[in-house]
């Protein structure tokens, strides 16, 4: 029997990243993985290949639509789908590919198989060859998540599917229902929209982008509006049926929706079936996330769990920073997440971003702020890229400046956050993002113009 310093059930972000960071302090790695692609499902079947026809899509419609008022002229635009599927199947190769480089690079041994703990730092594996069994000092467990179901709403891989089956459609829907108004859903539905499908979007709640500022997502939905997505919101969904070609959603106390295809798109729940987390009592919360303390340490002793079988949102980058932290504390006694500073970016378009905290989650906690917003409108970088829309929203507190939350919608997002989580990271107050100086013209100074309207002090509206 192998035997490790640590063992790593999974090898998505989570899972590599601990193992990589493990190797690098010095430990001894094995990271078990069923998939033969490394990654997970961000890698294979998630953020990446979504950003990949994200990308592409976007690239369809605007030499379709949008180049003309570039003074480009452009004639005979079609869709090839086969080759923008092997595009994105290609970065997804070379990606996942690297993974196994480093890997190799860092000395971790990858076992392929099905992981089972079996016993007090001990892991079965099934293997293609039959059962071998790995020890491990410490397992950490980075199982990941799948995609959740709606009761009454038959998964069949086909004509109704999750994100995954809507990653490799092979042709383009005449009409694609996309239930949940969350990240994958608007996501997903934009490509699709793109490419030529009539995209309805029902959303349970009465808003889109549950857990993002009101104000945000709001303005989003007026956006996506525009562009051709149709909203039914507080919208239960009770069934959906087969009738011939077509699928029948059923929606409590409205109109059935005729539809080609349908996405299911209502969240994630955690991967820990068939892990034997009962073989050594590890304790489970009423949603079936694995518990775990501030160290991450489950309920039984040398057992660690990270990412998306834990608490909090079930992010890529938040399972990486736990995986960090939980490793470099096993190594120095020290490791730490700032929950308070985990980004959030929903690649629509226009993007929407967010960090720290909303402004109805501050209202709530009876936190006294000020809030300055400042429009894309007038920002000199977006009118030469022509695009727009949007705003950037600051929140700092009404006593001691120091920012609490940000906010933008608008070209390039998922980029911009970057620099209101590192003013977050560091205590900064809004006067400090305000007098931070810009380079003009870019997107940026928009962030620094809602900072500057923090205290009423913008310059260009």
């Amino acid at each position: 029997m192998d035997s490790f310093d640590l063992v790593v059930i999974g090898a998505g972000p989570g899972g590599y990243v601990a193992a990589l960071r493990a190797a690098q302090l010095g430990m001894s790695v094995a990271c078990v993985e069923k998939e033969k692609m490394l990654g997970g499902t961000c890698l294979r079947v998630g953020c990446i290949p979504s950003k990949a026809l994200l990308e592409s899509s976007e690239h369809f419609e605007t030499a379709r639509d949008g180049l003309k008022e570039h003074g480009v002229k452009v004639a005979g635009v079609t869709l090839d789908l086969p080759a923008m599927m092997k595009r994105k199947d290609r970065v997804v190769r070379t990606l996942t590919t690297g993974i196994d480089g480093l890997f190799r690079k860092n000395k971790v041994a990858r076992v392929e198989g099905t992981a089972r703990i079996a016993g007090p730092g001990s892991v079965v594996v099934t293997t293609a060859k039959g059962e071998e069994t790995i020890a491990g000092k410490h397992v950490l467990i980075a199982t990941g998540s799948r995609p959740a179901g709606l009761p009454g709403v038959a998964i069949d891989g086909d004509r109704i599917g999750t994100s995954t089956e809507a990653l490799s459609f092979s042709d383009v829907p005449a009409r694609l229902v996309v239930i949940g108004a969350g990240y994958i859903g608007l996501e997903l539905g934009s490509v699709w929209r793109r490419l030529g499908s009539k995209v309805t979007v029902l959303e349970y709640l009465d808003r889109i982008l549950p857990g993002m500022d009101a104000e945000l997502a709001a303005e989003a939905m007026k956006v996506l509006g525009k562009q051709g997505l149709s909203f039914t919101l507080s919208a239960r969904v009770t069934g959906a049926r087969l009738d011939g070609a077509e699928v029948v959603v059923e929606i409590e106390g409205k109109d059935p929706v005729r539809a080609d295809r349908v996405l299911v798109a209502v969240g994630r729940s955690p991967s820990t079936e068939g892990l034997g987390l009962d073989a050594v009592s590890i304790a489970t919360d009423g949603r079936g996330r694995i518990e775990v303390d501030e160290h991450f340490q489950t309920s039984a002793p040398g057992f660690f769990a990270i990412g998306d079988v834990i608490r909090g949102p079930m992010l890529a980058h938040k399972a990486e920073e736990e995986a960090i932290a939980c490793v470099e504390w096993l190594a120095t006694g020290y490791g730490h997440v700032n929950y308070d500073a985990i980004p959030g970016v929903c690649y629509t378009d226009p993007e929407a971003a967010a960090v720290g905290k909303t402004e109805e989650e501050l209202v709530a906690a009876g936190t006294p702020f000020r809030k300055g917003r400042f429009p894309f409108l007038a920002n000199g970088r977006a009118r030469t890229l022509g695009r727009t829309e949007g705003f950037v929203k600051v929140l700092a507190h009404e006593k001691t400046d120091r920012i609490l939350g940000i906010h933008i919608l608008g070209p390039r997002a998922g980029e911009m956050i970057a620099e209101a989580v590192a003013a977050l990271e560091f205590g900064a107050t809004a006067e400090d993002l305000a007098r931070t100086c810009h380079a003009h013209p870019t997107l940026p100074e928009a962030l620094k113009e809602a900072a500057l309207a923090v205290a009423g002090r913008a310059l260009h509206v």
